[in-house]
């Protein structure tokens, strides 16, 4: 399915919309005259959005993980602002380290929040996407393309949650549902920017080819959303070369597994291989959830001495 259609009047429901790329895209949506449900963990902080948007908004606060919660969400955005007409599975958590010293909680936790939550989020609002002949969009990542180390949950939980949503497509389909999955590389949140505090993760990163290492600021990758979100496309590319990356898919694996082998080495010789917990602010809220021991105090430079720039993304 990919024709423009009119959003004005309509309803989206935006899950982590309290900052980064959820909040940016509730700008968006609402700048074309939609109603907007922000969904998240942080009640005040959603509200704070809202209060930008200039148009008619409802914030439930919420964690997209528990399906009863989910459901009467959906209940209530139904009844303060209609059956949605677009939902975007945008929630997502974050983790880096080594797998075999990874916190069993933390790692369990990235694949709730990443996967489960997604299809959560499609079950609670799929009722009223069939009813508007709607259209889900699961906010995805070159993660899904090539595996990288050091981010192992993060990697399996956005390669499922591409699987889901290609999965979800044609069972809905007859229903007048669309489903795009959005493949979005280094995007300005806090949460990339914590990447950068860890120096291995650091490392790694910038031995990447230079177009593949850009960070993109969160308008500009909004905007490349919405673009593909109006004409309701089955894949949407922020950036737009990343189709190019899809094309060449069977390599990307091989290629990252080449860069990986030949400096993760050096690094593992050259630096302390630490745990980076649930990156930028909202992941330092679910680990407060979690009981992680100094959640949400910004600890841990992954010894790199930066300080923490993060706010949610």
């Amino acid at each position: 399915m990919s024709r423009s259609w009119e959003l004005q009047g309509r309803t989206a429901v935006v899950t982590g919309a309290a900052r980064g790329l959820g909040a940016g895209l509730a700008r968006r949506l609402a700048a074309r005259g939609m109603r907007v449900a922000l969904l998240g963990r942080e009640a005040a902080t959603l509200a704070a959005v809202a209060a930008t948007l200039g148009t008619e908004s409802h914030v439930v606060e919420v964690d997209v993980t528990d399906d009863d919660a989910m459901s009467r969400a959906a209940d209530e955005v139904r009844r303060h602002l209609g059956a949605p007409s677009v939902v975007i599975a945008n929630a997502g958590v974050a983790a880096g380290g080594p797998f075999e010293s990874s916190a069993p909680d933390t790692w369990r936790r990235v694949i709730e929040v990443n996967l489960v939550g997604s299809a959560v989020t499609a079950r609670s609002f799929l009722p009223g996407l069939r009813d508007t002949h709607g259209y889900f969009l699961q906010i995805c990542s070159t993660a899904a393309f090539g595996a990288a180390p050091m981010m192992s949950a993060y990697c399996a939980s956005k390669a499922g949650a591409e699987s889901f949503a290609r999965s979800l497509r044609p069972e809905v389909a007859g229903f007048g549902v669309g489903v795009g999955v959005a493949y979005l590389h280094w995007t300005d949140t806090d949460m990339i920017r914590d990447v950068d505090r860890h120096v291995v993760l650091r490392e790694l990163r910038a031995h990447m080819p230079a177009p593949a290492r850009r960070v993109y600021p969160v308008d500009q990758v909004a905007a490349w959303i919405e673009h593909g979100l109006v004409r309701r496309r089955a894949t949407v590319y922020a950036p737009p070369w990343l189709r190019l990356a899809q094309a060449g898919r069977p390599v990307f694996p091989l290629l990252v597994d080449l860069m990986s082998r030949r400096e993760l080495p050096r690094l593992m010789r050259e630096y302390s291989l630490d745990q980076t917990g649930l990156l930028g602010h909202g992941g330092r809220l679910e680990e407060r959830s979690l009981g992680v021991p100094g959640a949400g105090t910004g600890a841990g430079d992954g010894g790199d001495g930066r300080d923490d720039r993060g706010t949610g993304g």
